[in-house]
């Protein structure tokens, strides 16, 4: 009863979250988001109500009066909308932040824009539609001394920083394979989603693989060396878009990663429909095994179970982390979040403690982003399928 009294809390307050008294000992940051995407709620504005420095201040959207509905349901001061609608966001001075949510295939031209008009960037993954777009608009950023940050907010919450722990503790013995399951059923998302849209950068790899692989990259701390095989089942309308992706790569000291990605997973033996998403994963190693499931989305319910031999004993356990450990623990020690703290909010902690000049325990750096990406087109590569489109758009800085 009490593990379901406290799920009722944790999803009621994280999709109900109070709103905390403005700060007044510094100037707000106020953020301006590119697009109403759906996305943008459960990603800055819920948690923004909830951090003293922050507003959000602008949405800008092709259409006025979809940007001033937004703007209204969510309480955002200013709203831009027509053809330079993003534009007219950049060039407004009020704007010290811009989130970036638009389609993967927009992501470099609007974030190179932004860096260019002197914003910082909290940017949705993947960073963009390949690695060397990624590395331009991470040389911009460091060329302007701005803050760019791609939104991997799953490694902020203590769960996958847990995970790490365990790992790196020896307790499993050495890592010899991961396993990953990052999967929605079939018809979940329609034929004309974004996420099939070959020229937006659609696909199961930069819409789920990319959290598999960053996951992977961060729990073994290591590139991976090489693609040992990958499959794909395109789309429908496109053979180019990936629907669903099977791959297995080879990381240094032996240890072998598989997964797949679905964007609809196809019925098991053909007629049996899958039911439920999925992203869970398995980490073998040569004492033991860790699973771990719901990482992605872990406040409102997740697990790690690990499984150790003693002898002929076989030794169980479960862990649940709704919260940062203590500062003993060496684990965000400097962060004081709820229960219902989402993935989001520890991120939005995390970045801002990065434009106040403040040192974060967790970030993903230029080279975690640039590495993610480049580990996209190795699999796309090995699967006889294009990498997604390089942008037109073309930078007057230097650092392109």
């Amino acid at each position: 009863m009490a593990a379901f009294l406290g799920f009722l809390n944790r999803t009621y307050t994280a999709l109900n979250p109070p709103d905390v008294p403005r700060s007044t000992d510094s100037p707000l940051i106020k953020f301006g988001i590119l697009g109403a995407a759906k996305i943008a709620s459960t990603a800055l504005i819920s948690p923004a109500k909830t951090h003293p420095d922050v507003v959000v201040y602008g949405i800008a959207a092709r259409d006025l009066e979809r940007a001033q509905v937004f703007a209204k349901k969510h309480g955002i001061e200013k709203a831009y909308g027509g053809p330079d609608a993003y534009q007219q966001l950049l060039d407004d001075p009020q704007i010290d932040v811009v989130y970036n949510p638009l389609p993967n295939g927009l992501h470099y031209e609007w974030t190179m824009k932004a860096l260019l008009a002197g914003k910082h960037v909290l940017l949705e993954k993947p960073a963009a539609n390949t690695s060397e777009e990624t590395k331009h608009m991470f040389s911009l950023a460091k060329e302007k001394g701005l803050v760019l940050l791609e939104a991997f907010h799953y490694r902020f919450h203590p769960v996958i920083n847990r995970v790490k722990q365990i790992i790196d503790s020896g307790e499993i013995g050495k890592v010899k394979s991961i396993e990953h399951l990052f999967t929605v059923p079939t018809g979940l998302l329609k034929s004309d989603d974004i996420r099939f849209n070959f020229s937006l950068g659609g696909g199961s790899l930069m819409d789920e693989g990319c959290y598999i692989l960053n996951c992977t990259r961060f729990l073994t701390g290591s590139e991976p060396i090489s693609v040992l095989s990958a499959s794909v089942q395109g789309a429908d309308k496109d053979p180019r878009v990936d629907q669903t992706t099977t791959a297995s790569l080879s990381f240094p000291e032996d240890v072998t990663a598989t997964f797949t990605c679905s964007l609809g997973l196809p019925p098991r033996f053909g007629f049996i429909p899958h039911s439920l998403p999925k992203n869970e994963f398995k980490v073998i190693g040569e004492k033991g095994e860790l699973f771990c499931t719901f990482w992605i989305i872990p406040t409102f319910y997740h697990y790690i179970e690990v499984t150790t031999k003693d002898g002929d004993t076989m030794k169980k356990r479960i862990e649940k982390v709704y919260r940062p450990q203590d500062v003993e623990s060496g684990m965000m020690r400097n962060w004081m979040g709820g229960e219902w703290w989402t993935t989001y909010r520890y991120q939005l902690e995390a970045f801002v403690d990065r434009l106040k000049g403040r040192s974060s325990d967790i970030w993903i750096s230029a080279e975690d982003s640039i590495g993610n990406m480049r580990a996209i087109e190795m699999i796309y590569e090995k699967a006889g399928l294009p990498s997604r489109p390089t942008s037109t758009f073309q930078s007057p800085s230097k650092a392109q």
